[in-house]
């Protein structure tokens, strides 16, 4: 019988699965990137496999992330560690906005554009649509 992952183990491997998407970077790259191989890096990335804290601390350098990023933005109840919360922190994981495909893509596409005066524009204008959208959805 296995045991369920532990939460906080699922959050850190959620962690990594988001930055190496959002660099646009394979499991397979990552793992020859540890010495590991891409099934190792996905049991990581599911939680079902514990980072131990040197490797952590190198996918922390290969990322480009200092280590707490992999402990951002973790509810208090996937801290305590408590068991049985494993499956409530996949499923946060698995709604999770920054985990879609399609946010991932518009991350990757807004780094392409070169010019940072456009960029932050661009970024202006999608926080003005996103204002206004929240607005007529709080009128509705």
């Amino acid at each position: 019988m296995t045991a369920n992952p532990n939460p906080v183990d699922i959050h850190v491997g959620s962690r990594v699965r988001l930055r190496r998407t959002l660099l646009g970077m394979s499991q397979e790259k990552l793992g020859n990137a540890l010495g590991l191989t891409f099934q190792q890096v996905q049991k990581y990335e599911r939680g079902t496999n514990r980072i131990g804290s040197s490797r952590l601390f190198l996918l922390s350098r290969i990322l480009d992330v200092p280590v707490s990023f992999f402990f951002d933005d973790m509810s208090p109840e996937v801290a305590s560690g408590q068991p049985g919360f494993a499956e409530a922190a996949q499923a946060n994981f698995d709604q999770d906005d920054l985990a879609k495909r399609e946010t991932l893509e518009l991350v990757r596409a807004y780094y392409k554009i070169t010019d940072a005066g456009v960029r932050k524009r661009l970024f202006d204008l999608v926080k003005a649509v996103g204002g206004q959208v929240l607005e007529d959805v709080d009128e509705v």
